[in-house]
């Protein structure tokens, strides 16, 4: 007759225990659903800030200054700044979505770089177009 203690007998030493799982954002790719589900409200939502800003932002202050030159570069040295800011903020959330290997959000957070990198260039010619020097004046004389 055996008697049970109702103990169960130890592994021997010599088993492995399973790695307890740690889940890591660059492991496994993100569902494409959740990606999606992400990737395209803030493509728009990107967009539209993008374009509400030019309009609203400096379009209006533009109309607001009545031809006085200097709020008309203030307006447009504000409105560079925010689109600088933009990119910077479109591009740490592409790596972001980059490290959680969600592919549709990564392609839609470059699409919106591009498209802020060129209105932020768009904006710098303008800028320097109308603040370009007179011809033949050298650039740190006095008369300049």
């Amino acid at each position: 007759m055996r008697i049970s203690t109702g103990l169960r007998h130890p592994a021997p030493m010599t088993a492995l225990r399973p790695a307890p799982s740690r889940r890591r954002p660059w492991s496994r790719r993100t569902r494409p659903g959740a990606d999606l589900a992400l990737a395209i409200p803030l493509f728009l939502l990107e967009s539209a800030w993008l374009v509400l800003d030019w309009i609203y932002g400096y379009g209006l202050e533009v109309w607001a200054a009545q031809g006085n030159r200097s709020q008309i570069d203030a307006a447009a040295l504000a409105h560079i700044g925010r689109l600088r800011v933009l990119l910077v903020v479109v591009l740490v959330l592409a790596v972001l979505a980059a490290v959680f290997r969600a592919r549709w959000t990564v392609i839609a957070h470059l699409l919106v770089a591009f498209l802020v990198g060129g209105s932020l260039m768009a904006a710098q010619h303008e800028w320097e177009q109308s603040h370009r020097p007179p011809a033949g004046c050298v650039r740190y004389s006095a008369n300049c």
